[in-house]
């Protein structure tokens, strides 16, 4: 199944992950970790930022809060959360405990899943509530392909991208954006209509011959100095292996997942869901010690990538 990876790249990644691990592992100086700017919002951040779906569906409260802390002690500064109802568990409650502490070290986003500028309100409010914090640093219009995010009331009055601007305006968020899976063309059609600061999408090396948001809407993005940033980089969570945050397997396939993702141009921050001490440390080596992929690994991506593009299909929700 996995013959487009030789056992010469395997074991090299591998071994080569595993020596980057120990080093980290002992080390825990923030400067290390490679820092980028946010698009216009003119603010340096990780290259890795947190997931933070898999720490609130995995572990109990304490478990969550000093993951996280050990996240943000090795640089990992920017915290990715949403509510319960959209698949994060207790992620904002554990990531609130945190922020109690060190608010001032982290850069929170969270996100607002209602089409109804009322309803996202209600939303926020409660998300700021459970993060402890008067304000969030980012707020996404969350998941903007799906079906219940019906682009007439997600862009008309009242709407949602309203919303966000007076969000903005009042203080209730530093920056807004939009997140979301599939059905790219709405992506460009409201970065079309609204001054968003951010962008989040799905993108990994198999979704590309599915989605394709890496050339269909980033470039125009990019254009606008909107930040991009990457999810579901090693294509989001694995329903099969209660143990594993990730449908990418084995180990080597995804470091070369997420060195793809690393290499996307005008990327700023790959989010990457994690929930155990051995995938932040492997994630984190691979972003210290990161390499553009050589064209044998690129090619071999590819192949792989058009088989898993087959096998997962439409698995985030319709691509058009």
């Amino acid at each position: 199944m996995y013959d487009t990876l030789s056992r010469r790249d395997f074991v090299a990644a591998t071994t080569a992950a595993a020596t980057v691990s120990a080093a980290v592992s002992s080390d825990t100086a923030t400067n290390q970790l490679p820092m980028r700017v946010l698009g216009q919002t003119g603010v340096r951040v990780p290259l890795l930022g947190y997931g933070t779906a898999p720490t609130g569906t995995r572990r109990t409260l304490d478990q969550g809060v000093a993951l996280l802390n050990e996240a943000l002690d090795f640089g990992v500064t920017y915290l990715d959360t949403a509510p319960e109802f959209a698949g994060y568990g207790m992620a904002q409650v554990q990531v609130g405990h945190v922020l109690k502490q060190r608010r001032k070290e982290a850069f929170v986003v969270t996100k607002t899943w209602e089409p109804k500028g009322d309803e996202a309100r209600r939303l926020l409010e409660k998300n700021l509530t459970e993060l402890q914090i008067d304000h969030a640093d980012l707020v996404y219009a969350h998941s903007v392909g799906d079906d219940k995010m019906d682009p007439a009331v997600v862009m008309g009055k009242g709407g949602v991208m309203e919303f966000l601007l007076k969000a903005k305006e009042e203080g209730l968020a530093r920056f807004i954006g939009l997140s979301g899976h599939c059905r790219p063309w709405r992506f460009l059609e409201i970065i079309s209509r609204f001054e968003i600061d951010v962008m989040m999408t799905a993108v990994n090396f198999a979704d590309r011959y599915t989605y394709n948001f890496e050339q269909v809407v980033w470039p125009v993005a990019a254009k606008k100095k909107i930040g991009l940033v990457a999810m579901k980089t090693l294509g989001g969570a694995n329903v099969k292996a209660s143990g594993v945050s990730h449908r990418m397997m084995p180990e080597v396939e995804v470091e070369l997942a997420l060195r793809y993702a690393l290499g996307l141009p005008n990327l700023s921050v790959a989010v990457v869901g994690m929930a155990t001490r051995e995938e932040l440390l492997q994630n984190l080596a691979v972003v210290k010690n990161y390499q553009p992929l050589a064209p044998d690994e690129l090619a071999a991506l590819d192949r792989r990538g058009r088989l898993l593009a087959k096998e997962w299909q439409e698995h985030f929700g319709p691509a058009a």
